[in-house]
């Protein structure tokens, strides 16, 4: 006999649509309903794999939601474990105690959401006592160690600690919580299931310490195959975890190099190839795409140009390869004749250099740090971050910016007198 448990967090339920979606409308309604369907895979697993018991490590929420659609969509998934006879263990984080709806929902008694005060749970099953240690957020921010609050290992049974943590910092997430992986370890305990950070991160030691990583990504940021972890304790207490696929829809970058292209068809055809290529590797249903043109081609300017044009050509081939989706289409093409000596006499040519001397004196660029940080500011909170997240990222975005600027206005003068 053994103790099985599926072991999720930050799944951030009904997450708002971030941008990238929102020029695709099927595209939106993809990534809109993903969360909710990755949550239903997990319940699935739940049931197929008959475990014991659901172990929610913070976020089930994204924030100061009151939409009751999603309350009851919990609602029927709750009631599909329930009637299973699946214990729920759930911990509130940072985005949790935001929501009005986690203080307002009642669901069935085999649901356990533990307070702002330490709380233990003893559950049996497969000739195991497998006690649960939860603690939840009270407040969205948690600057200070959880684990001094967390009791000692009840001696007789196996000790599984639920916290939602930072660790010890990780690159795009603020600090909650923060601890150390040695602490965990020598704490007692035997499996830590952890939330927060949205890659998946497996330490085991002393203790199993598990990051379960977001089951769903919702954009480019978040990219790649995403899971849950399935659990088993062995009757000598020995702890297997495996990785089980929850993402409906995965987001990947593919570079398509057109170095050597001279036609139009021979990029596009490059383009369907590199779709393709990369349909292979993804292992969810979906594939959600960001294409980034390299390299250089007499066909650079009117590609810079009839982006759109080159656009919808890509969604046409992805939707002939077959659930696969472009997601956005970047470019970092260079003029097939670039750096020789007629490009110097090139009138064309001549004003490009001078616009791109023009932008990166200090002068200038203090104008249009000035002109994004006004935007910035007059734009909702869920859209502020389209330059960056912090001050580097907005230099970087200028950077982007302002040489993209002065290709395109080339772009259009070369393949303008093209025609």
């Amino acid at each position: 006999m053994a103790f099985r448990f599926v072991h999720t967090a930050d799944i951030h339920l009904d997450s708002p649509l971030r941008s990238l979606a929102l020029r695709n409308r099927e595209l939106a309604e993809l990534v809109g309903d993903a969360s909710r369907q990755a949550f239903v895979s997990i319940v699935d697993l739940c049931l197929a794999e008959h475990v014991d018991a659901l172990v929610i490590a913070g976020d089930l929420y994204d924030g100061d939601q009151t939409s009751m659609k999603t309350a009851r969509f919990l609602a029927s998934q709750m009631a599909r474990l329930h009637q299973a006879g699946i214990r729920v263990f759930k911990i509130r984080g940072n985005h949790d105690a935001l929501s009005r709806i986690s203080k307002q929902l009642v669901f069935p008694d085999t649901v356990t959401i533990f307070g702002a005060r330490p709380q233990s749970v003893l559950q049996t099953a497969g000739g195991l006592d497998v006690m649960f240690h939860g603690l939840s957020f009270a407040n969205p921010k948690a600057p200070d160690s959880l684990l001094p609050k967390y009791p000692a290992a009840r001696e007789g049974a196996v000790n599984v600690g639920i916290m939602h943590t930072s660790l010890a910092g990780s690159p795009g997430h603020d600090v909650y919580a923060p601890c150390s992986l040695a602490d965990l370890h020598g704490h007692g305990f035997d499996y830590w299931a952890l939330g927060h950070i949205h890659v998946r991160q497996v330490h085991p030691g002393t203790s199993t310490v598990v990051m379960p990583g977001i089951p769903q990504g919702r954009d480019i940021n978040e990219a790649g195959a995403k899971s849950v972890t399935l659990v088993t304790i062995h009757d000598d207490r020995s702890i297997e975890i495996e990785e089980r696929l929850t993402s409906v829809a995965q987001f990947e970058r593919a570079s398509v190099g057109l170095t050597g292209t001279v036609e139009w068809p021979e990029v596009v055809g490059r383009v369907r190839t590199a779709l393709e290529t990369i349909r292979t590797t993804v292992r969810s249903r979906h594939a959600v795409i960001r294409l980034s043109l390299t390299g250089a081609s007499p066909v650079s300017w009117a590609l810079i140009r009839d982006r759109d044009l080159l656009l919808a050509e890509a969604e046409q081939a992805a939707e002939q390869v077959g659930d696969t989706w472009v997601e956005k289409l970047e470019h970092d093409l260079g003029p097939p004749r670039a750096g020789t000596a007629e490009d110097g006499a090139d009138p064309i040519f001549e004003l490009a250099q001078s616009m791109r001397a023009d932008a990166g004196s200090q002068a200038f660029r203090a104008e249009a740090r000035a002109f994004v940080q006004k935007m910035i500011a007059d734009l909702p909170a869920e859209g502020r971050d389209f330059a960056g997240k912090d001050e580097a990222g907005l230099e970087l975005f200028l950077d982007k910016v302002l040489a993209g600027g002065a290709n395109l206005v080339t772009a259009r003068l070369k393949a303008g007198g093209a025609q």
